[in-house]
């Protein structure tokens, strides 16, 4: 940690696994609780300076560059209560190496603290980790979806992973079940995504032509329609394939929902009726996993194909209605 002083100018040396970043990322990091907009000014006041330079927000910082940073009031230390907040926790391994690790995170786990949670993965994992100087989420799954999760363990193979990233280059497939039935065994949903607050304060997302860009590719693997699905008023459920061309945000859930067949178990796009439905069933969780990731290595470029089967919660759903088709 760096210490911050609040009567004195500060020097920062910035330390190997810092380097890369752009400047006022770097500031928000260490300058706990600071706004972005004072973090901003002071860059532009000339108050930061770079090497003894002045300096602006978008520079990238060097290993052994020195920042100057003038007295500033950062967020005040967490009581010892929040501190313990996060408990150390390891999380099933898919793969790990010196710079990448990719884990299995269960449901009902958020990948980070914030909005109302104390804590998530990140926090767990490097409570348990003490010794690792650095551990950062690469990409966030849904507090509700199971599945394949990135963590860089240097910041080069973060950097190296968001490019790919932005180009949407890691193939990611999950499987999905979804309360309707879809009549193409395979198709293409390209349909602009718009986010925006719920009435909650919750993050949402609707299909919008002001949104972004999103694609996404269906296949189906299954379709159940029998007399245990009637007996609790329910007529299809569909188990699909989908592969992300685009990585927006709840892109799975609502382009599910464009489609009328909304992920079983969706609390925030699906159907509540239906949901309360499969509950009785025994579904209760959404059923959303992800479950593979193809990528070239950060590093090496060597070609990884990660693979995550089903939480036996969902396998033995799906196969539940696999046999009462049978039994049909």
């Amino acid at each position: 940690m760096h210490a911050i002083r609040k009567d004195s100018v500060s020097l920062i040396a910035v330390a190997e696994h810092e380097e890369g970043q752009r400047l006022d990322n770097y500031l928000i990091k260490i300058l706990k609780g600071v706004p972005k907009s004072h973090i901003h000014r002071i860059i532009r006041a000339g108050e930061v300076r770079l090497n003894k330079k002045r300096c602006k927000p978008d520079n990238r910082i060097q290993a052994g560059d020195t920042v100057r940073i003038p007295p500033i009031r950062t967020a005040e230390k967490q009581r010892p209560s929040e501190s313990q907040a996060a408990p150390a926790r390891e999380f099933d391994i898919v793969y790990e190496d010196d710079v990448l690790l990719v884990i299995n995170k269960p449901s009902g786990v958020a990948v980070h603290g914030g909005s109302g949670v104390s804590f998530g993965v990140i926090e767990q994992i490097r409570r348990a980790r003490p010794e690792a100087r650095y551990l950062e989420l690469v990409h966030r799954l849904d507090k509700d979806t199971s599945g394949l999760l990135m963590i860089a363990k240097k910041r080069s193979a973060l950097v190296t992973l968001h490019e790919a990233i932005r180009n949407d280059h890691p193939k990611k497939i999950y499987l999905a079940l979804g309360v309707g039935r879809l009549p193409n065994d395979r198709f293409h949903v390209k349909l602009p995504l718009f986010k925006y607050t719920g009435a909650q304060g919750e993050k949402m997302v609707r299909v919008s032509e002001d949104g972004q860009s999103a694609h996404t590719i269906f296949r189906v693997l299954n379709r159940f329609s029998d007399g245990l699905l009637h007996q609790v008023g329910l007529s299809d459920l569909t188990f699909v394939e989908a592969t992300l061309k685009t990585g927006r945000t709840h892109q799975i859930r609502v382009h599910l929902q464009s489609q009328d067949c909304p992920i079983a178990g969706d609390e925030r796009y699906g159907d509540y009726q239906a949901n309360k439905r499969l509950q009785k069933l025994g579904l209760k969780r959404m059923f959303l996993h992800a479950s593979e990731l193809h990528l070239a290595h950060p590093l090496t470029g060597e070609k990884l194909i990660l693979k995550a089967p089903l939480p036996q919660e969902l396998a033995q759903f799906v196969l539940m209605l696999e046999n009462q088709e049978k039994a049909v």
